[in-house]
């Protein structure tokens, strides 16, 4: 059949109109798919511990304020791995956020190990203002050139306690103990200045490990330690007043560069909201944790007899590799 010059050009205009019309009506279902996105998240601590509880609040947020378009998995106790495998992650973009803790941060930066320095504040009260101090917020600026990582926000615990597997009056019962801690140089300094032997253990095996006699006795924030059940396995629980562990919101900068600016903003929003609410419940909920321990177990405020000679002493070791340790010190004193 031979098609005139005429039909040809009408037939060709239709078909295109026809395409130009289905295009039309298929590309907000494509744009959909290819806006919504699932997050995902690590974090060190287990399923009901506060850091836990706000992450996966930051989820119901996220995909209730862009009605599915965007969502957040939360993988808890380590499941991708440990701080320092999640943090390699993030650095190559496998993985969307982390909440780090100071302690594994700490280890790598010196600055930031600075705010687990013994004595700047004697309160859980006062680490919550702290951490939501400029300064303080500011700490988080070398995050991208040393982690590539970018720091959102922080999140608390209450100050830390001592367990102990035996009855013991103070602190001066902590010499020679062999005490689980956490890892970082900055605990380590401290326990040593007070004269204990810091043993580390892999956080899994610590209830064992205190039940078969394998250390003396550990150190912890309350939430984690009631999470645990450590006070099964202890006599006495010291209450410190002098050290706190937090963490830290970590977003991946590869990740994060591809994030359109509005999203950024969401996320940042949610995420500062929602460790804000658990910043202000772990202060408001450490009276009652330390009623139910009181129910159970032996606890003692104590204080060091000489803080100052000790602070001395271990400023003298970290003064020089994180100077805003000073800064901390005067900040901690006016709150």
């Amino acid at each position: 059949m031979t098609i005139s010059r005429r039909t040809f050009l009408r037939n060709t205009t239709l078909a295109a109109a026809g395409a130009a019309s289905l295009g039309t009506l298929a590309a907000p279902n494509i744009l959909r798919a290819q806006e919504a996105k699932t997050f995902r998240l690590g974090i060190t601590t287990p399923p009901g511990h506060p850091w836990n509880n706000a992450a996966l609040k930051v989820g119901e947020m996220l995909k209730a304020e862009t009605k599915g378009r965007l969502d957040l998995a939360v993988f808890p106790a380590n499941q991708l791995g440990t701080e320092a495998v999640m943090l390699q992650q993030m650095q190559a973009g496998s993985l969307d956020f982390g909440w780090i803790m100071t302690a594994e941060l700490g280890s790598r930066i010196p600055s930031i190990a600075a705010i687990n320095a013994p004595y700047i504040v004697d309160s859980t009260a006062k680490v919550a203002k702290l951490v939501r101090d400029p300064l303080v917020m500011k700490m988080l600026d070398v995050l991208p050139r040393e982690t590539g990582t970018l720091g959102l926000a922080w999140g608390i615990t209450t100050m830390r306690v001592v367990f102990s597997a035996r009855e013991i009056g103070g602190l001066d019962d902590l010499k020679g103990m062999k005490l689980r801690i956490n890892t970082t140089p900055a605990y380590r300094d401290f326990y040593q200045l007070l004269g204990a032997a810091p043993t580390p253990i892999p956080t899994p095996q610590v209830f064992d490990a205190m039940s078969n006699g394998q250390v003396d006795g550990l150190e912890a924030d309350l939430d984690f330690s009631w999470n645990q059940r450590f006070d099964k396995v202890s006599k006495t629980m010291l209450k410190m007043n002098a050290i706190f562990m937090p963490c830290v919101a970590l977003a991946s900068g590869r990740v994060w560069k591809d994030v359109p600016a509005s999203d950024r903003e969401l996320v940042t929003r949610l995420t500062r909201e929602a460790l804000d609410a658990q910043i202000d419940a772990t202060v408001a909920n450490e009276a009652r944790l330390l009623e139910e321990f009181r129910k159970v177990i032996t606890v003692k405020d104590v204080q060091v007899a000489d803080a100052g000679k000790v602070i001395a002493e271990y400023d003298q070791i970290w003064l020089p590799k994180a100077p805003v340790l000073a800064d901390l010190r005067a900040l901690g004193a006016t709150l």
